[in-house]
């Protein structure tokens, strides 16, 4: 999260992916997360449901950002927070952020970011295979998974297998070359070099796919895509997170089922779904195996998303369940074991985490 109070306008663009401006007459705040983050933010600031957005963000500045934080990140019910480390701005750390909240916190490293790290002390091309693996190794010792956003830099239609080792040390060259600092990496044979790195550690390695900023091609975003790589790097026990997913969600759930090493997590979508996340929710339960269902929000930038993403994915649940057991489809008890599967328990027991702290007081 951004750690000081956040303009109006700049609060506006963080409710929405796109780059570019609302329609006329209209904000950010006209789109189901900006609704969702009017109905279920103000009451935690002293303030009614669906109260005009001017009068939220004049109370949030009142409040300032500390305060606001601290309340809606403990209303939100989360105690353990997986971070990825590899976004740019002044950003909250993993500590940070779990102090905030009252719980703990994890990191999740963004392979991409970590390449781009080791580029700039590495203008060596043929010590730069070795270095980036190296980097990998070391991070797998405290993070508790990995991330790419391949599906931005180069498409998720890669070549399945590893790289031979020639063709990482020619990819490398090419783009140390022509590299300048801050130059994001986007050859597909150097991704997939920390994508086998990242697999051989054997920590989950999450995958974004479906929804993301205008940087996404999205046909290339399909985690159908992803067929030959999920088959190619079953062998190395590695867990592969298929994040966010939507519209392609139903296709995550689909691999999720297929293969044994797949996991579907839709965080994103809830969030922008707003009154609509009991459908997503629904579409992915279809065919995930329940133990393959992840919770998350995704959130960035401000602490409502934190919020917003557990009332609108916890609500969503539940009324699913609960219109499942009413019709007789569903036992209780099962429909409680189920809702402590997706809320927690997979990911708890996926990514190794320790029991769950107490919520702190305040």
């Amino acid at each position: 999260m951004v750690r000081t109070t956040v303009a109006p306008g700049a609060f506006a663009a963080l409710l929405t992916e796109s780059d570019a401006p609302p329609a006329p007459g209209t904000s950010f705040f006209d789109t189901q997360l900006g609704f969702a983050v009017r109905r279920w933010c103000p009451p935690l600031l002293g303030l009614l449901p669906h109260c005009p957005p001017e009068r939220y963000l004049a109370r949030r500045a009142e409040l300032g950002a500390g305060e606001v934080t601290r309340r809606l990140l403990r209303a939100s019910g989360i105690r353990t927070f997986l971070v990825d480390t590899g976004l740019p701005g002044d950003l909250t750390t993993p500590g940070e952020l779990a102090e905030a909240a009252g719980g703990d916190a994890a990191e999740v490293v963004r392979l991409e970011s970590l390449a781009e790290r080791v580029a700039d002390h590495t203008p060596a091309a043929g010590a730069y295979p070795e270095a980036a693996v190296d980097a990998v190794r070391r991070a797998a010792r405290t993070a508790v998974a990995f991330k790419s956003v391949a599906a931005y830099r180069c498409g998720l239609d890669f070549a399945p297998g590893p790289p031979a080792p020639a063709e990482v040390r020619s990819a490398a060259g090419r783009w140390l070359t022509a590299r300048r600092p801050g130059t994001r990496l986007t050859d597909p044979v150097l991704i997939r070099h920390l994508l086998w790195a990242a697999a051989g550690t054997g920590l989950p390695l999450q995958l974004h796919t479906g929804f993301g900023d205008p940087d996404l091609d999205l046909r290339r975003g399909d985690p159908l895509l992803l067929t030959g790589f999920i088959r190619a790097v079953r062998h190395t026990g590695c867990p592969l997170v298929l994040l966010h997913g939507y519209p392609y969600h139903r296709s995550a759930a689909c691999l999720a089922q297929l293969y044994p090493h797949v996991y579907a997590d839709i965080g994103l979508a809830v969030g922008h779904a707003g009154v609509r996340a009991a459908a997503v929710v629904a579409e992915a339960l279809e065919l995930a195996p329940f133990g393959k269902l992840l919770f998350s929000t995704d959130a960035y930038g401000l602490p409502e998303l934190y919020l917003v993403g557990a009332r609108l994915f916890t609500g969503a649940l539940s009324a699913l369940l609960e219109r499942w057991v009413a019709e007789g489809a569903w036992s209780a008890p099962d429909a409680a074991r189920v809702a402590a599967l997706v809320c927690a328990d997979n990911a708890r027991r996926l990514y190794r985490l320790s029991p769950v702290p107490p919520a702190s007081p305040g």
